[in-house]
């Protein structure tokens, strides 16, 4: 236990079973909810697609300037959905989604003050 934690080995779960055609699931290994989110990388000077990676879980371009125009500015864009055209330049990253059933919530009630007396229901047997 000891050896892990000081070579920074920890046993967080990379959702390896969510598959990228889903937009999202329950992750049977760990049971967080996942939503998939895909990403891509343009030039910002000429507009040209550049193949994006995930480092240190930032989504950057491939290589550090523009094949194109060599500028070393890029903008990142969220798709939708993933088309056919845009799937070798985009990265797919699997982010965890905080379940909205976990929440704490509170519940009010008043009583409006009437004449009627209420009554209590019957039992049905």
């Amino acid at each position: 236990m000891f050896i892990t934690s000081l070579f920074g080995f920890s046993k967080k779960c990379n959702h390896d079973k969510i598959t990228p055609e889903v937009e999202g699931g329950y992750c049977p290994d760990c049971g967080k909810l996942i939503k998939n989110e895909w990403y891509i990388t343009r030039c910002s000077c000429c507009g040209v697609k550049l193949k994006a990676v995930i480092h240190n879980g930032e989504v950057v371009p491939q290589h550090n300037y523009c094949t194109n125009c060599g500028s070393d500015e890029y903008s990142v864009e969220k798709l939708g959905k993933i088309n056919f055209i845009d799937i070798n330049y985009a990265v797919l990253k699997k982010t965890e989604v905080e379940d909205f059933i976990e929440r704490p919530f509170t519940t009010q009630c008043w009583e409006e003050k009437t004449a009627l007396k209420p009554k209590l229901l019957g039992q049905f047997l």
